[in-house]
């Protein structure tokens, strides 16, 4: 605060997180039905920005079928027992930037 003696003036600092990158992509995984498929990226920097995997376009959730760890800059997804039916495009999104296998 400023203050003149019959002014007074206020400001405020707002500070925005930088945007995360994805510094290691991800990459195409060939697994046996029956086996844990596991996909890994890493981003330039921790962020508390949503990141999010896919499965084609569907958004996936941590549950009995996938394991989604975060461990600082490193996010790994695995999908559990695979089958035929888990075939298709994984995606992980964060922010503006998106990477695919």
């Amino acid at each position: 605060m400023c203050d003149t003696g019959d002014r007074q003036t206020t400001a405020a600092v707002l500070v925005k997180e930088p945007a995360a990158t994805i510094v290691e992509v991800l990459k195409d995984v060939t697994s046996y039905e029956g086996e844990d498929a596991v996909f890994e990226c890493r981003l330039s920097r921790e962020t508390t920005q949503d990141a999010q995997w896919f499965l084609g376009d569907v958004p996936l959730q941590s549950n009995e079928m996938n394991e989604i760890r975060v461990q600082g800059t490193h996010h790994t997804l695995i999908l559990r027992k695979v089958t035929l039916e888990d075939r298709g495009p994984i995606s992980f999104k964060v922010g503006q930037h998106t990477s695919a296998a």
